[in-house]
């Protein structure tokens, strides 16, 4: 039910479930005639429990608040038909939290549910799960003719891969026809992209997932169903020529084609990857989308990743050497007489790198998570960057400035900060991550010690350390310091800090 139900409604439901008599009376046609009401309408009141329409009108908002993810508890029904209530409610709440009715709502709400999704009168089109983040994905295939590639119109085969709740795509490209290794390789970037693993993946009926449908039997392609098997991801195959059976979470080969395609000339193939993935991050996963009103990339770091289980890549994936690189300070990773970036999170850590085909894909070593990816060069010498893996350092900086002041006050927060600044503006970050992690170790921190050393020019964490350390010493010794404790004099090795630093030496960095 959608919504609340007036009175006068609930007396017309009234009528035809007396009229009715649980079978014993009136046929629907008899009672379509006796109501002046259309027989679907009568097939819809006779199916509603009554006890779930009493609640109703008692609290209109319980079954609405449900009603917000019906089409995920339709979906758990379709593939699951036999599960009860408290395992549905149980992974509702996985899904989403607190649950927003009681248990007895929902085991009611659950039974009309089930008696809905089992009746043959009604014809359910399967739901996007868009309001329950971390279950579903869906995969188009798509191509384009005459695309201009190095001055010759070739085909571009691609798949386009979107999450559905936030909307994030991926978009894997081939330079011949698909098959199956290759489609499962796509799936492997994407997955890898996204970072983990929905539970499921719908699929129109492409020969690459289904061989063949008889009495709306499936028959999978073998290969590939091992490869989502071992994954670890349902696939969902929608009925033969039914496009409206798939939804519509938006017409991603269509946007793909029109809005980074269409118009372009390409010198090589690796100038179409280079495009594709900067209009993916620029343009695809950053615009405010016309459903969710948000951007896809926003909406998935905050609601989203944390229900993606994880992922790695099945043996039947083709492997490909990996090796291992150490990022410099400035971001930058050597391979094959030239530099590529990564993003600044991964500044002078090791990470994993893979090449495939025309492609170098970089990883976290630990997560294997592909956190870039670049078209190969040809040339020798030269410095390739996205130029995406600079602009988190900002949000870095503001993001530590803002542990400070949680740790304190906003205002003694922000005077520290900018004491730090001032006598290490080259450093400052550095200094962040250090006094975040003092004011950690030494809390809680006397508010007029912090308030003091706020305001004392020169400040930096080095001396920070000295002060808290200087107070947490009169601390133990059981006295209070009359005034602002003065620390044990320090070798200033300032000059020699820097000196490290212009070597590459000593330089202390903010754990990714």
């Amino acid at each position: 039910m959608a919504g609340g139900m007036s009175v006068k409604e609930w007396v017309v439901i009234h009528k035809i479930k007396a009229l009715h008599d649980n079978g014993k009376g009136l046929s629907i046609r008899a009672i379509s005639q006796e109501l002046g009401l259309s027989r679907n309408t009568v097939r819809k009141y006779l199916r509603m429990d009554e006890n779930v329409i009493s609640e109703q009108i008692e609290d209109p908002s319980r079954t609405k608040r449900l009603d917000d993810h019906r089409d995920y508890l339709v979906h758990l029904l379709k593939q699951f038909p036999k599960l009860s209530a408290v395992k549905i409610a149980r992974k509702l709440q996985a899904k989403v939290g607190d649950l927003p009715a009681s248990d007895r709502s929902i085991r009611r709400y659950v039974r009309v549910l089930k008696e809905e999704v089992a009746s043959a009168q009604m014809r359910y089109y399967e739901p996007i799960l868009e309001d329950v983040p971390g279950v579903q994905c869906q995969v188009d295939p798509g191509e384009l003719r005459g695309v201009l590639i190095g001055g010759e119109e070739r085909t571009l085969h691609f798949v386009v891969f979107v999450l559905s709740y936030s909307r994030l795509m991926y978009v894997g490209l081939a330079f011949r026809p698909l098959d199956t290794q290759t489609f499962i390789q796509l799936h492997d970037e994407a997955l890898r992209y996204f970072g983990g693993l929905p539970d499921e993946s719908v699929y129109d009926q492409t020969k690459l997932v289904v061989i063949n449908e008889q009495y709306r039997e499936l028959t999978l392609n073998q290969r590939f169903h091992e490869y989502a098997t071992t994954a670890g991801f349902r696939i969902h195959a929608c009925e033969g020529y039914d496009p409206e059976s798939k939804g519509k979470v938006e017409a991603g080969v269509k946007y793909v084609k029109q809005d980074c395609l269409y118009g372009e000339v390409f010198r090589d193939q690796e100038h179409v990857r280079q495009h594709m993935q900067d209009w993916v991050e620029s343009v695809a996963n950053v615009r405010i989308h016309g459903t969710t009103g948000e951007p896809p990339r926003e909406r998935f770091e905050r609601d989203e990743r944390e229900h993606l289980e994880a992922y790695l890549s099945p043996a039947c994936v083709q492997p490909v050497a990996r090796e291992t690189r150490q990022v410099d300070k400035t971001g930058l990773i050597a391979w094959k007489a030239n530099k590529y970036s990564v993003p600044m999170a991964w500044q002078q850590a090791r990470v994993g790198v893979l090449e495939s085909g025309s492609q170098l894909h970089i990883s976290d070593l630990n997560t294997g998570e592909v956190i870039a990816s670049h078209a190969l060069c040809a040339d020798k010498g030269k410095v390739i960057k996205n130029t995406h893996h600079y602009r988190d350092h900002a949000q870095r900086v503001n993001k530590l400035e803002a542990g400070i002041n949680a740790l304190i006050s906003d205002e003694t927060g922000h005077r520290l900060c900018q004491q730090l600044k001032r006598s290490e503006p080259k450093i400052y970050k550095d200094q962040l991550v250090a006094a975040r992690d003092l004011l950690k170790r030494h809390a809680p921190v006397d508010p007029e010690l912090i308030t003091a050393l706020a305001e004392r020019p020169g400040m930096t964490a080095t001396r920070l350390q000295n002060y808290l350390e200087a107070a947490q010493a009169a601390v133990l010794r059981e006295r209070q310091p009359e005034s602002l404790p003065e620390p044990k004099q320090a070798l200033d090795l300032s000059a020699y800090q820097r000196l490290g630093r212009s070597s590459g030496q000593g330089v202390t960095h903010e754990p990714a």
